[in-house]
């Protein structure tokens, strides 16, 4: 019989779950309560939120939503990350943490729709973020038009470099 406590954690789980963009799980044994406090800082400041709950509250609460079994990363303390923008910059900086503290490790996540091992939350890590991502489209699309630009004032740059070769020889003369 489930109690009342254990219902709610499961409705929070699948609220979380609902209004996030990704979720990222990873293993936190032997983190000390300075680092883990440190580490729940950095990933509030990223706008992400980290919660533990129960392996199996969490295995219910996906199976509610009908997600993908993800019973292979839910062994073991589970710390859940909720990112609710941009994935890739919460496992930017959870990629930072785990390079200062050995102990902390990814298990895997799901992000946008889809079920990613711990290798994927890596290379998640390493992609650009989403303004980066845009700049550089930006800039690939001004590209032409800089060169047109450029090719269409040649020829009134070289007459008036001409004009004025003449202007100073006459000047000399």
């Amino acid at each position: 019989m489930p109690t009342n406590e254990k219902q709610q954690q499961v409705a929070e789980i699948k609220e979380r779950l609902t209004g996030s963009s990704g979720l990222i799980m990873a293993d936190y044994r032997g983190l000390t309560v300075k680092e883990m406090r440190q580490l729940r800082t950095s990933v509030r400041d990223m706008g992400a939120v980290i919660t533990v709950y129960k392996n199996s509250l969490a295995q219910i609460a996906i199976r509610e939503l009908d997600m993908p079994n993800m019973d292979e990363y839910l062994e073991g303390p589970t710390a859940f990350v909720f990112t609710p923008e941009d994935p890739v910059a919460t496992a930017k900086g959870l990629l930072a943490f785990a390079k200062e503290h050995k102990v902390f490790s990814f298990k895997g996540g799901y992000i946008d729709g889809q079920l990613v091992d711990a290798e994927a939350v890596k290379a998640i890590a390493s992609l650009p973020s989403r303004e980066e991502l845009i700049a550089k489209l930006m800039g690939t699309m001004l590209n032409p038009l800089r060169n047109f630009m450029a090719m269409a004032n040649a020829p009134v740059g070289a007459f008036a470099r001409a004009v004025q070769a003449v202007a100073d020889q006459k000047a000399a003369a």
